[in-house]
């Protein structure tokens, strides 16, 4: 069997579909996408293509170590997002070539079900206790919220009693019944985030995601050091040699590598086993689409120390498509008690509907984070 061509679409809300075909017939699907980049990452992939069309596409370790070592300069989300979307479409080749799901060629299963979390309340951070309640209703007791809007390097104790207070009201009007995690989002910086643990440790959420950005992750251990509340990141880190920096000196209770950005399944898995070798949790990050869901999952049922998984089912950034409306088997992806079962079908186990993807391609848009600004009109951090 031989790779014979590459194909991406992009589509709503701010997606990117690779698919790559064989002369044997079978397709296999991934996603490479940089939220906001995703025309930089698609010509990326083309540009990788050459190393890959005419290839074996069983030889996933050899091609992965062309793509990332053969032209020199590597790493960083651009690069390291085609090599992912890549090395997803070639594990669902050679899952559907096998007739296996991509977790028994990862050396089977370690659970039946995966934990995942729904996030509420926006950018903005705003009605919590309304959403939250309605999600309850529907199964869900584990949630995610951004903390903050915009916060200043260093802020008063109104900007602190304001991240507080949405705390305060999800705990008053639910009590132990929920749990959540806190998304700091790079927002915070360093000499605010030590401020803020402090005043959030008493409603204990599961944990706190980018407490600092990854640019200062010498602060994570320091932080660590100062609170009980485990500390979450990953991101924007995009390969295992990040992550052995941040492993090395410790501070994360919790990895958060994105297999869409960070070398796919094949850099993930490795990630994963040198996250648990340090006692750390892993949960893989993913507000992306169904491509990205389904190689995340492979990896929660292979990597014991997998907790929670992400997903973008009614996600805010979700405007003109939602997670499941380019699926064919939808209901293998239902999502009972809040948990969702391994995949059954080979591959990755999402099946496309090329059509769809098809149809939306021809007017996608091209999405972009807001630039926000402080008070004073200098950038800040979305």
């Amino acid at each position: 069997m031989k790779v014979t061509r590459f194909t991406t679409y992009r589509v709503a809300p701010r997606w990117l579909f690779l698919k790559v075909e064989t002369d044997a017939g079978i397709t296999g699907w991934g996603e490479p996408v940089i939220e906001g980049r995703a025309r930089t990452v698609e010509a990326a992939v083309h540009e990788l293509a050459e190393y890959v069309v005419g290839r074996d596409p069983a030889q996933i370790n050899d091609i992965w170590q062309t793509l990332y070592r053969g032209g020199f300069y590597r790493g960083g989300p651009v690069l390291m997002s085609a090599i992912a979307g890549i090395d997803q479409a070639l594990w669902d080749i050679k899952g559907k070539a096998l007739g296996v799901p991509v977790y028994e060629l990862l050396g089977g299963r370690v659970r039946d079900r995966m934990r995942t979390y729904r996030w509420v309340g926006g950018d903005r951070p705003a009605e919590l206790v309304a959403a939250i309640g309605e999600q309850l209703e529907a199964g869900f007791d584990t949630f995610k919220f951004n903390g903050s809007e915009e916060l200043a390097m260093l802020a008063g104790p109104r900007a602190v009693d304001a991240v507080v207070a949405r705390v305060v009201a999800v705990r008053e009007a639910f009590g132990e019944r929920v749990d959540f995690g806190i998304d700091f989002h790079g927002r915070v910086a360093a000499p605010m985030a030590r401020v803020l643990l402090r005043e959030l440790e008493p409603f204990r959420p599961l944990f706190v995601e980018e407490p600092v950005l990854p640019e200062q992750a010498e602060h994570y251990r320091r932080l660590a050091d100062s609170t009980s509340l485990p500390l979450a990141a990953g991101e924007r880190m995009y390969s295992r040699f990040d992550f052995k920096r941040v492993l090395a000196e410790g501070g994360l209770a919790i990895l958060q590598p994105d297999p869409s950005h960070a070398g796919g399944i094949t850099e993930c898995h490795k990630i994963a086993a040198m996250a648990e070798a340090h006692d750390v949790a892993f949960a893989p990050h993913c507000p992306l689409g169904p491509i990205a869901l389904a190689a995340c999952l492979q990896l929660d049922f292979v990597a014991y120390n997998a907790v929670l998984q992400e997903h973008s089912i009614g996600i805010h950034y979700n405007q003109g498509a939602d997670l499941l409306d380019y699926v064919v088997n939808r209901e293998d992806f239902r999502i009972d008690g809040g948990c969702i079962a391994a995949l059954p079908r080979p591959g990755l186990g999402v099946e496309i509907d090329e059509a769809s993807v098809i149809a939306a391609s021809r007017n996608a848009p091209d999405w972009r984070n807001p630039v926000w600004r402080h008070a004073d009109g200098s950038v800040a951090e979305w």
